[in-house]
């Protein structure tokens, strides 16, 4: 089989694009160029690429670089930034994931010939008997699946994910028997194009932040914050405001009126949680569901009917825009974006 890896220069996909030169398949490597500019510390920098063509090197397969920049600012940070801007708390992983490598870099690797694409996310796919699923990754703190719901029927037959079945000390380990140069490799953490900055700098650099009253619930002025973009829905931390004996958590952050409400966790509690853009792995589905609403958060119980999800017991807001996810037995069923 002729299979596209891709290669962000990490030991996870530098293991899965080897795990497939073992298995005795064609492969070529490629590293998506996403985000530049002169400090070269964003999303796949030079010194990332490198590693990837080093790892491809002692592979003994072809490295290319893709440059899907315009795309990724179109489709990933500008609505990274406009989403702070109306008050909404984007998931650029998600949408990166939905526009880029699995559509963007799909559709290249079918012009170029290929036969399937592989990335190093810690997922599986598996047939449940007919529609295939992406399903939780063998290691639990390394799962990814929550920000790949948006794969289904169209996506997942041309699609591998060589290190699904294994756990990171395993990858590592398959990484340093093969004198991989990303055995040792540090794990990318937080929004790849801030690395080593400050959400406000980066937001600063492309917003008029906007001051904003801070109310209770029940719509007593408490005080001020400078930049209602810098906060979401469940925030603990963050707002200063003094006179307050408990905690104080982030209830509904309105852009329109330019006031931010703070209220106790019982003010955040919900028994139903309406959804937007939902999309299926295969048909639509009505009925019980366990539910995820972070990359690596509990599961939790509830039933999706239409658009609307109705919690067993009563969970925190979820802030406007985080992706809620469905399951069925550890298989991905579906997923949409929670709505105001």
């Amino acid at each position: 089989m002729l299979i596209l890896a891709a290669m962000s220069g990490g030991v996870d996909s530098s293991v899965a694009a080897a795990l497939l030169v073992e298995e005795g398949h064609d492969v070529v490597g490629v590293t998506l160029k996403l985000w530049g500019g002169p400090s070269d510390t964003g999303c796949c920098s030079a010194s990332d690429v490198q590693d990837a063509r080093r790892v491809a090197d002692s592979l003994g397969i072809e490295h290319h670089v893709f440059n899907f920049g315009e795309d990724f600012s179109a489709r990933v940070v500008d609505p990274y930034t406009n989403a702070h801007a109306s008050g909404r708390t984007p998931n650029p992983c998600v949408e990166c994931n939905r526009h880029i490598k699995f559509d963007r870099l799909l559709k290249r690797a079918e012009a170029l010939g290929f036969d399937a694409v592989a990335t190093g996310h810690h997922a599986r796919i598996v047939d449940v008997g007919g529609p295939l699923r992406v399903a939780r990754g063998a290691d639990a703190a390394k799962d990814q699946s929550y920000v790949l719901y948006m794969l289904g029927q169209g996506e997942l037959p041309r699609l591998k994910f060589p290190v699904g079945e294994l756990t990171k000390p395993q990858v590592r380990s398959i990484a340093e028997r093969l004198g991989l140069v990303t055995a040792s490799k540090p794990d990318s953490m937080g929004v790849c194009f801030i690395k080593r900055r400050s959400r406000s700098s980066f937001l600063a650099e492309r917003l008029q932040f906007t001051p904003a009253v801070v109310v209770d619930s029940g719509g007593k002025r408490l005080g001020e914050v400078p930049a209602l973009e810098l906060l979401t829905v469940g925030q603990r931390r963050g707002v200063r405001i003094g006179g307050r004996s408990s905690p104080a958590y982030v209830v509904d952050v309105d852009p329109h009126s330019a006031k931010v409400t703070l209220g106790d966790r019982s003010d955040l509690m919900r028994t139903t949680q309406r959804m937007e853009r939902l999309c299926w792995a295969d048909e639509p589905v009505d009925g019980p569901v366990e539910v995820q609403t972070s990359a690596h958060g509990a599961s939790l119980l509830g039933s999706i009917e239409g658009s609307l999800l109705t919690w067993s017991e009563p969970q925190p807001r979820v802030a406007p825009g985080q992706s809620v996810v469905f399951y069925e037995e550890g298989a991905v069923l579906g997923g949409g974006l929670a709505a105001v």
